[in-house]
């Protein structure tokens, strides 16, 4: 049991690692994070209902997970090959890809959601 917690440590302590390095290196993953924390006090903010929160929350999650991926991935090639090479390309740019249908689907989620809201504040 004491080796499996210890193990468990050691994987969360890297986890943990991977998150600081990607805000400190990534102007993305900063972006989203403040993009997120907006999201949040804005829905706090106009009295969203839990579901919606429970939406916006995962969306926020699935986005940041996205880009972490997106930027493994990039990061992985770079480590394969620092030479260009349509394959790298093709890698890069699908992760990309992802990246960004992952937030055009995180914006139409905040527009269905917030829209109204804003649209009830507005006219008050």
């Amino acid at each position: 049991m004491r080796e499996t917690l210890r193990k468990h440590h050691i994987s969360f302590k890297s986890a943990c690692a991977g998150l600081i390095w990607s805000i400190k290196t990534q102007p993305n993953f900063r972006v989203h994070l403040t993009l997120s924390t907006l999201a949040i006090g804005f829905g706090v903010y106009l009295g969203i209902s839990r579901l919606e929160m429970i939406i916006i929350v995962f969306t926020i999650v699935l986005g940041l997970s996205s880009e972490l991926i997106n930027t493994s991935i990039e990061s992985m090639t770079d480590l394969v090959t620092k030479e260009w090479r349509q394959e790298a390309k093709v890698a890069k740019d699908v992760a990309a890809g992802m990246m960004l249908l992952t937030a055009i689907g995180a914006t139409l989620v905040a527009a269905i959601i917030f829209f109204p809201y804003l649209f009830a504040y507005l006219l008050k």
